[in-house]
């Protein structure tokens, strides 16, 4: 509420100044400046502006919640007929504008026609007649309709826009077109302003992975995704290090589940670490779905429980814990089961995949055997895999490092509730009193669960009554058996999904959670309306009814009022209210729950009183009727009709001492723990019952705890930003691509969808106080604004960057901006940012290498001084110590000479010694003295000298054969060599023979050269002696061709060159006689080379082998022939150039000839 202060009376300065800039603006109103300050409206309690700050409001609380909202409203009401006279920042709206359908039909534009079966159908106004209009629709067929029932349409350009604020005309037949056209596009995300809208597209699409990830992460994509607002729900948590939430809300069936692990998923690759705390995280979903989904007539894997997930991150954005908080597990699905649907997963999954070892175990049968499963009819579903969903649940359950051991202690459970299903009953006398029939189910039953086979039977066939200080056994009706059946059933299982629950937090909670670090999740149950429905649907559609509250505060109430007490003209924006409906429920103490607790704790209640009870109470109550045994209740989302059978027996959630006792008794961990928690809750909330008829302690009701529960999760997600998910449930025969537009429809209407994108539209999502305004931008005026307050900064900055009035507003507290103005000043902001950073980075790198120049020059200086030190240091060390080196050397040697002196020396004695013993033993000795001596010795002689004798004789005689063998062998080799001596020999006498006809071949050509040579010199040169010697010309080639003699062909000399011969021919005399004096040797030295190979000794054999000196001398006689020939071709050359011209024709005669 407002406080009145006395001090407040009087006009502060802020009024007379924005009173002062009011009346200027009103005489002036220039059009080129924005609007004035605005005027604060005079409030008749005189109080001050409302603080920015809003806590949560009391109609949350459980008590006295009523009063307070209409309180509110009151005071709403009042503040509505104090506005302000100013217009002042007013989005003043122009005539005309507004969509009127008149000119629609004048223009015979495209518009929306209601049929008679309320569907809407796009068609073009051919004609109008006072309030009726012919259309022609899009089937070509013609309609006549009122005026009243057409809508506007949206041009063909904004068919299919992502957000549904960009729609020009915003109406229900317009918003249904653009969805379905994106569903049918398989673009299943829409935005309506802070909204996403997403339809369940029942197959699956590519939307999702690391690619996607990646691409939102990195802004690279802003299409509209669950990844979208995970994204800007991380980032606005690590920003304002504010606590986050996603608020995920839809129908059963429209894909909340999914939508909720799609968000996880992202979170979880963004902050992932390197610990496996994410994996985790995902992993949840998993191990969830197992045991607290089911499928439904709606769904194939309806959350059957609400869970909020908590995701605590560390301050650098790595996901550190998790938290889950589970809310209401149904579990009444346990034991009962409507036609078509499935109880959880976790029984089928079992029943098809656990391993043969487990099934030995656990006496495990088929699925169809068992009574609590096949009661529906419905044993699989369509697609779905249980045996691999269970191998799903085992990787996930290692994944949490849950002991085989608990494992196995888990399903153990899990058979022991199938396995109690399958108990019956016979009746023994006639007062229906029953006894159990001991068959295979009991035997097993007890067995899993740890007890013994009779306890058991007594516990489910009997009650204990108390009578004085005895305790009497009391035999139970068919009918109180099978419920005490069943409860312990429903207790089992769902102590056992809390137990499985508790695990994973103890796992996920590894790391230190930080303040204002969280992302949470909620994913609840959706809104639910079955033919039949009981106390179950009752909590779920109450819960959806708070959530509705939560999510219409956030996006409808508190921006409206925020406007309303902050002096923004405003036109209020009407939606449908659901507190009317939420009073029904929580009120005091006429409400619903009060009214069931109520009931639930009277003796004599049955259903049928409660039903009428109710009747009676609140018939005023415009959102309940009551029936016989029935009641219905007017939702957000539709009316609903409640069967009141078993609505106070489920809401006392009653078990009997008995079974505590049984569970406490028995060897198992986990039913010894479910008594013990049992017990510890009865301790907490009991109160003794003096009627033996009930359970020993009546604790606190079922409905009263999922209140407080409920309430307390809702207080959790008031202290974060919230982010809402809005799900659409396309057709209720989960078929992919189908529409049913009146089922959307409704959901769009239930979800308030036209009500947000209208406040949107119109709103002012940008707000920030005029400190915050002028804190982040008052940097940017150009003028000195040191004695300006806030207020007026903020209007100066507006000024100086022209932002239309229109575009925002000026509250009392807080600046107004339409969407999307704050990015210019964002913009103008980061420029200027950026241009001082530049000139910082350039001053402080103009400074910083100022700084590196001195440092450089002062550090080469010193590093000069240090290197000559140490260059001295090292200089004088080298010089000591080479002297050392040098003096030690010297003693060394010395010492070295020493010691080899004696070591000769040593030696020298030895040998001495050894001479002298010898020469002594060889002197010549008397007879007489060597026969005494001989007759002596034997006697000297040591055994040990003897030993080493016989040793050196058989080594001796050992060598001696060894010598003879190898004489043996030398002999052998010696064999071999002279045979192959042999060999070589014929061979060296046949190449000797082929090289003497080559010689003589040589000889031959060289012969015909000096002779030509010979001619022509003596033709030119006449006079020459005729004993005068002459060169020697040899031709290799002319050699090969002729036919030469066997044997040394002698060597023919020419004197065909006179005395007088030139220069010239002398000179070429001299290179034909040094080719000769070359062959002669070269021959003579072949010729020695290979009668030495011939005649080798036997001796010089195994080191000289033959036949390679025979190769290696071919080799040198075939290099050295080759280089002959080239030389005797050029001096060919010469000698032909040297002769005249007869001389010349008589040369080209003979070195013409071509050998045959």
């Amino acid at each position: 509420m407002l406080s009145v202060s006395p001090n407040s009376m009087a006009r502060s300065s802020l009024e007379e100044m924005l009173e002062t800039l009011r009346k200027r603006d009103e005489n002036e109103k220039p059009k080129d400046l924005p609007p004035a300050l605005p005027a604060r409206p005079k409030l008749k309690s005189k109080t001050r502006p409302p603080s920015p700050k809003r806590m949560l409001p009391n109609s949350l609380g459980i008590k006295g919640d009523v009063e307070l909202e209409k309180n509110s409203s009151k005071k709403l009401q009042e503040s509505k007929g104090l506005q302000r006279n100013a217009n002042f920042g007013a989005y003043k709206k122009v005539k005309g504008m507004e969509p009127n359908i008149n000119y629609f039909i004048n223009k015979k534009l495209r518009i929306w026609c209601c049929l008679r079966n309320g569907q809407w159908v796009s068609g073009q106004v051919q004609s109008s007649s006072g309030d009726k209009a012919t259309v022609l629709l899009s089937d070509r067929s013609v309609v006549t309709v009122p005026v009243g029932e057409l809508l506007p349409a949206n041009p063909d350009v904004l068919e299919g826009v992502d957000d549904l604020m960009q729609l020009s005309y915003l109406n229900e037949p317009s918003v249904l077109h653009n969805l379905q056209h994106r569903y049918a596009r398989d673009t299943i995300y829409s935005t309506a302003g802070p909204v996403l809208i997403a339809i369940n597209p029942f197959k699956d699409i590519q939307l999702y992975g690391d690619e996607f990830v990646t691409a939102y992460r990195q802004k690279f994509l802003n299409d509209p995704h669950v990844y979208s607002i995970a994204d800007t729900a991380y980032d606005r948590m690590m920003e304002d290090e504010i606590s986050q939430s996603i608020i995920i809300s839809g129908e059963s069936g429209s894909g909340k589940t999914e939508t909720a692990k799609i968000a996880m998923e992202y979170l979880a690759m963004i902050g992932g670490g390197r610990n496996a705390i994410e994996r985790e995280v995902l992993q949840t979903s998993y191990i969830l779905e197992a045991f607290g989904n089911a499928k439904t007539s709606k769904n194939n894997n309806s959350s059957r429980f609400g869970k909020l997930i908590e995701i605590h991150f560390s301050a650098t954005g790595r996901i550190c814990s998790a938290k889950i908080q589970t809310l209401l597990l149904e579990k009444s699905r346990v034991v009962q089961l409507v036609n078509g649907e499935r109880s959880y997963h976790i029984f089928y999954q079992l029943c098809a995949g656990a391993p043969p070892t487990l099934r030995d175990k656990l006496k495990l049968k088929g699925a169809s055997e068992y009574k609590y499963l096949n009661q529906s009819d419905c044993l699989v579903i369509h697609d779905i895999d249980d045996a691999e969903e269970f191998r799903k649940l085992m990787e996930a359950l290692n994944t949490f490092r849950i002991s085989e051991r608990d494992q196995e202690h888990v399903f153990q459970m899990i058979a022991s509730v199938l396995w109690l299903g399958n108990i019956t009953f016979e009746v023994i006398d006639n007062a229906s009193h029953v006894e159990v029939v001991q068959n295979e189910a009991v035997t097993n039953a007890a067995s899993l669960i740890g007890c013994r086979v009779n306890d058991l039977m007594l516990a489910l066939s009997t009650r204990q009554i108390q009578v004085g200080k005895d305790k009497v056994a009391k035999s139970l009706t068919m009918e109180q058996a099978t419920d005490r059946r069943d409860t312990l059933a429903k207790f089992i299982y769902a102590n056992l999904f809390d137990w499985i629950v508790d695990q994973m937090n103890r796992k996920l909670a590894m790391g230190k959670e930080q303040k204002g670090r969280s992302i949470n999740i909620l994913d609840i149950y959706g809104f639910e309306s079955f033919k039949r429905n009981s106390f179950e649907q009752f909590c779920i559609n109450y819960a959806n009814e708070r959530l509705r509250q939560h999510v219409n505060r956030h996006l409808l109430k508190l921006e409206q009022e925020e406007y309303e007490l902050d002096g923004i003209d405003w036109t209020k924006v009407d939606f449908e209210d659901n507190q009317e409906c939420l009073d029904l429920f929580e009120k005091k103490p006429i409400g619903l729950i009060s009214l069931l607790n109520e009931e639930s704790n009277s003796l004599k209640a049955t259903d049928l009183t409660f039903a009428s009870k109710l009747q009676q109470q609140i018939k005023s109550d415009p959102c309940f009727k009551g029936e016989r045994g029935e009641f219905h209740i007017r939702h957000y989302a539709g009316e609903v009709t409640y069967d009141a059978t078993g609505f106070l027996e489920k809401n006392r959630d009653a078990l009997h001492s008995d079974i505590i006792q049984l569970l406490s008794s028995s060897n198992g961990q986990l039913p010894q723990l479910f008594a013990s928690v049992s017990a510890n809750e009865d301790t907490e909330f009991s109160s003794p019952s003096t009627y033996t008829g009930v359970p020993d302690f009546q604790k606190q009701s079922v409905a009263t705890k999922f209140k407080d529960h409920l309430f307390k999760l809702m207080q959790q997600l008031e202290n974060t930003t919230p982010h809402f998910i809005c799900c659409i449930k396309p057709n209720n025969k989960q078929v992919p691509g189908m529409c049913d537009k009146d089922l959307i429809i409704q959901q769009l209407r239930s979800c308030g969808v036209l009500e947000v994108v209208r406040i949107s539209r119109s709103g002012y999502p940008t707000r920030l106080t005029h400190q915050e305004f002028t804190s982040r931008y008052g940097f940017l005026l150009v003028k000195d604004n040191a004695c300006q307050d806030p207020l007026s900064m903020s209007v100066s900055i507006l000024q100086q960057f022209d932002i239309l009035p229109e575009l925002y507003q000026v509250g009392y507290t807080k600046l107004y901006f339409r969407a999307g103005q704050i990015a210019a000043l964002e913009d103008v902001r980061n420029q200027v940012l950026q241009g001082t950073l530049e000139v910082q980075k350039c001053f402080r790198g103009h400074r910083a290498r100022c700084y590196f120049h001195e440092l450089k020059g002062g550090v080469i200086t010193l590093q000069s001084f240090i290197r000559g030190e140490i260059a001295r240091n090292r200089y004088n060390t080298s010089v000591g110590s080479k002297a050392k080196v040098a003096h030690k050397s010297d003693e060394q040697l010395v010492a070295v000479v020493q010691i080899q002196s004696a070591i000769r020396g040593w030696l020298a004695r030895k040998d001495l010694n050894k001479l002298q013993s010898a020469k002594t033993l060889n002197v010549d000795i008397p007879k007489t003295g060597r026969k005494m001596e001989a007759k002596e010795l034997p006697r000297e002689i040591l055994p040990s000298v003897v030993e080493d004798l016989e040793r050196r004789l058989l080594k001796a005689e050992a060598t001696l054969g060894e010598k003879e063998m190898e004489n043996v062998a030398l002999k052998e080799q010696l064999n071999l060599f002279e045979a192959r001596c042999l060999e070589y020999e014929v061979k060296m006498r046949s190449m000797e023979e082929m090289w003497q006809k080559q010689m003589a071949s040589l000889q031959a050509s060289l012969a015909a050269a000096k002779n030509s040579l010979g001619a022509g010199d003596t033709t030119g040169r006449p006079g020459k002696p005729e004993g005068s010697p002459s060169p020697r010309y040899y031709d290799s080639d002319d050699a090969t061709s002729m036919d030469t003699p066997a044997g040394c062909t002698p060597v023919k000399f020419t004197n065909s060159l006179g005395v007088g011969a030139n220069r010239e021919v002398n000179g070429g005399l001299a290179i034909v006689s040094h080719l000769t004096l070359e062959f002669e040797q070269r021959k003579q030295n072949f010729d020695d080379e290979a009668l030495a190979i011939v005649h080798l000794k036997p001796g010089q054999l195994h080191s000289t082998n033959p036949a390679d000196e025979y190769r290696r001398l071919k080799c040198r006689f075939e290099e050295w022939k080759k280089d002959y020939k080239v030389r005797l071709k050029e001096t060919k050359a010469k000698v032909h150039k040297l002769g005249c011209s007869k001389a010349g024709k008589n040369r080209r005669k003979w070195w013409g000839k071509k050998s045959k």
